[in-house]
């Protein structure tokens, strides 16, 4: 099995399972090397070593979750122990309590007993009493009894402890002598000092106690009586009297930044977030330079900082989150995450990871303004929308002041033209990325890409209805029954609709997005502003988001060009104007007609003129969204005629057959279609193939007739001419005055203009020339420039009132000249 596959199998593996050969007890490292790396590669090598490196990671988050996961039963169990440990201490005293009591007892009775059996007198006693109380050491007990209780009268707690050294060691002396040997304390005496010696001990402990209670102990003072408590063998109450002093000083702080319901600023938020945490991090310090690393008081500060978190926590979230998270203030919530993180993050060297603790409190109010913001957005776009007069202009002056990183591109799309309210989606979009961006802790960038895109994909759907005729129109209509949208009449308007659109999902909302990022990569991409469209979809997340964005575009496109293609082919009476009928009846007439495309191509070639001329000053700089949207428009006809099952069942099976006219009308048609659009640069290689699949259907039911259709097909050059010809009469491009007259071919749209100047370079021009030449009034001059001109020159020319030049250069002039134009 190769690496790969090897790599394969363990990706689907959990954890633990991938562990299990490390946890068994004949796991031989050597052995377990030798036979994975015997035969392997350096490539393959190196590629292990990285999967151990991945595990080595994976192994210690594991840890890390398995220690906070168990830290509650730890910590339980450390405060059991501890207060276990006092009681201990507890029973040794009072059993050192009853044991002294016991011996003072017995030592008493002996007393008793020899003075009751001696017969000296009562002086006698009392001298010999005082002999023994002479004895050096025991003189030293006595004033050392008296010194003790006037310090601990006096609170000088430094000699305290300084004479608390020294009954000690003068007691560990007394101890290891003989009983009979010179200044020797009895045990009585011995007993005795180390009874005041275990009482000086707990009540310094407990003035100690009482000094760090005080307001004014802090610092140094603080640590050194703390210190003390913990030298006189009472650790655990000296870290817990550390942390009780902090927790004082911090409710104390607390008490004077408290704030009010009605009135929580970011300045409040900082000021609270830094007091808390910086009293976290002040014990911390005490409690490591007094105990150092000592897993018990570790625990025990670990605790109290989690309860201290916890407790601020809830704080903030009563008085600031959860309001401002009910109105959708997500900036609000945001700059107090920001800031309990950002002090969160300072504790973290220190071994105090607190922020999941502020997370598990704030996450369901950020969740809560995030979702609000979403959908306020989404609602004041629709009602922007509403009255909006879809006229593209430039954005007004954005109150919002640029942050630190946005860069000089995303300064200048602020000069895009969009419409009032794609101007303001944009804003808001942008203003929402921004406050999303500095919480990447709470993996906000996923539903930040998902809520912008539901919200487009709901404005896609407005602009949509915005269009007339539009199946999505009866969805803004209020309960009334009147418009709610404003509809978009004119092509300029409708234009502006996918303008807006296209802008937003190609440029703006991806650069908005670039806020999702971390920092110092948006930093890069900004850096340079012409490859910032390129690099922006270098997250692979957010380059599948950007293809969603554009299939929105999309669904706007094709219901416009479905739009304009059904405007095109069916009449307002619901009449369908592309029928075979055109095609099928021209044969019928016993004139051959006047060559030239039919008008439902005319309209659509003056409208997609009209289109181009448009789009070629609303879309600058993204020309080729004005391209392919002219290329589906023109596929929609095409495709619309190459799908009708009527009109080829007409042609193919009914009982008028296409003849040759109808044949050479259809083939014009087409190739009209294919020259415009091959000049204006919209000819897809999709609409080329049906363009010719089509033609190839009408050639072969001209065959099923048994007439041949290339014999009565004149050549291509023929139809490329007549179609330009169509092309410049209808786009106005010779020059052309008025006309009169009404056009009565039934291929004929509309009466073309009446140039001053005709010029025909032909080739081979087979038929006739238009029947709209014969309503000219004025042709300043008729230039037929031809090699063999085939045809004849049509009688309506007696229309004319004036021809200034006639002039025919050819070497060979088939056909005849009217007689009528000699009333020219």
């Amino acid at each position: 099995m190769s690496i790969g596959n090897l790599t394969e199998l363990d990706s689907n593996l959990t954890l633990s399972d991938r562990l299990k050969v490390f946890k068994a007890s004949q796991f031989n490292p050597d052995s377990y090397l030798q036979s994975k790396c015997n035969n392997m590669t350096e490539k393959e090598i190196k590629h292990a070593c990285m999967n151990l490196l991945e595990l080595r990671k994976a192994s210690a988050e594991e840890m890390r979750k398995s220690v906070y996961a168990n830290y509650t039963a730890f910590i339980r169990t450390s405060k059991e122990i501890t207060v276990l440990e006092g009681e201990l201490l507890s029973m040794r005293n009072l059993l050192s309590t009853q044991a002294a009591l016991v011996h003072g007892l017995a030592e008493g009775v002996f007393l008793d007993s020899l003075t009751a059996g001696a017969d000296n007198s009562e002086e006698d006693n009392i001298l010999a009493v005082k002999n023994t109380k002479l004895n050096k050491i025991e003189t030293w007990l006595v004033e050392y009894e008296e010194n003790l209780e006037v310090l601990l009268a006096e609170k000088r707690v430094e000699e305290a402890m300084a004479a608390l050294e020294e009954g000690e060691k003068v007691a560990k002396e007394q101890a290891a002598k003989e009983p009979h040997a010179k200044n020797t304390l009895s045990q009585d005496a011995l007993q005795r000092l180390k009874n005041a010696l275990t009482l000086l001990r707990q009540k310094l402990v407990d003035q100690l106690a009482e000094a760090t209670c005080q307001p004014f102990t802090k610092g140094a003072e603080l640590r050194s009586a703390v210190l003390s408590i913990k030298n006189l063998g009472d650790g655990p109450r000296a870290h817990t009297l550390l942390l009780n002093s902090h927790q004082q000083r911090l409710q104390r702080g607390m008490q004077s930044l408290r704030p009010s319901n009605n009135s929580h600023g970011g300045s409040t938020t900082s000021a609270l977030s830094q007091l808390v945490f910086s009293t976290i991090a002040q014990a911390s310090s005490d409690s490591l330079a007094v105990f150092g690393e000592e897993p018990a008081y570790s625990s025990e500060l670990v605790t109290w900082a989690v309860k201290q978190t916890y407790t601020f926590a809830l704080l903030l979230k009563r008085h600031a989150l959860a309001s401002s998270a009910a109105a959708g203030g997500l900036r609000v919530a945001t700059e107090c995450v920001q800031i309990c993180l950002g002090h969160c993050a300072l504790l973290e060297a220190r071994g105090l990871a607190l922020s999941p603790i502020l997370m598990r409190h704030f996450r369901p109010c950020v969740d809560l303004a995030f979702n609000s913001t979403l959908k306020r957005i989404e609602q004041s776009t629709a009602a922007l929308a509403a009255a909006d007069d879809w006229v593209l202009s430039y954005a007004p002056g954005d109150a919002r002041p640029f942050s630190s990183t946005l860069s000089l591109s995303s300064a200048s799309m602020s000069q895009s033209k969009l419409s009032s309210s794609a101007h303001k989606l944009n804003s808001m979009i942008k203003a929402f990325m921004e406050d999303v961006g500095p919480l990447e802790i709470l993996q906000l960038d996923g539903p930040a890409l998902e809520g912008v895109l539901q919200i487009f994909n709901s404005y896609v759907n407005l602009l949509i209805s915005a269009l007339p005729g539009s199946m999505e129109n009866e969805e803004t209509l209020d309960g009334s029954g009147n418009r709610i949208l404003k509809m978009a009449e004119s092509e300029s308007q409708q234009l502006a609709l996918l303008a807006n659109a296209s802008l937003l999902a190609d440029e703006l909302l991806p650069r908005a997005a670039l806020k999702l990022l971390p920092l110092s990569q948006a930093n890069k991409v900004d850096a340079t502003p012409r490859s910032t469209s390129d690099r922006q979809g270098r997250v692979p997340e957010q380059r599948e988001w950007k293809r969603k964005l554009q299939r929105s575009v999309e669904r706007l496109r094709d219901s416009f060009c479905r739009q304009h293609a059904l405007d095109l082919i069916f009449t307002v009476e619901g009449d369908i104007r592309l029928n075979a009928e055109i095609y099928l009846s021209m044969d019928g007439h016993t004139e051959e007609p006047e060559w030239f495309p039919s008008p439902i191509f005319q309209e659509l070639f003056e409208k997609l003129t009209r289109m181009a001329s448009i789009a070629a000053d609303m879309f600058v700089g993204r020309e080729r969204f004005a391209t392919l949207l002219l290329m589906r428009q023109t596929e929609t006809v095409i495709l619309w005629l190459s799908d009708d099952q009527n009109f080829w069942e007409e042609i193919e099976q009914g009982p008028t057959p296409l003849g040759p006219l109808g044949l050479q009308q259809f083939y014009l048609d087409m190739e009209f279609v294919m020259i415009f659009a091959s000049e204006g640069r919209y000819l897809s290689r999709n609409l080329q193939q049906v363009i010719k699949t089509i033609i190839e259907r009408a050639i072969e039911a001209v065959a099923a007739t048994g007439i041949d259709p290339y014999s009565v097909l004149p050549e291509d050059d023929w139809f490329a001419e007549v179609a330009q010809i169509a092309m410049k009469m209808l786009s106005g491009k010779g020059n052309y005055s008025g006309l009169e007259g009404e056009v009565t071919s039934p291929t004929a749209s509309a009466p073309a203009p009446a140039p001053a100047e005709l010029h025909l370079y032909e080739n081979r021009l087979s038929g006739f020339l238009p029947p709209t030449i014969g309503c000219l009034k004025n042709l300043n001059a008729l230039l037929l420039h031809s090699n063999r001109f085939t045809g004849s020159i049509p009688g309506s020319f007696s229309n004319l009132t004036n021809l200034v030049h006639l002039d025919l250069h050819s070497n060979s002039l088939s056909g005849h000249i009217p007689e009528n134009i000699g009333e020219l």
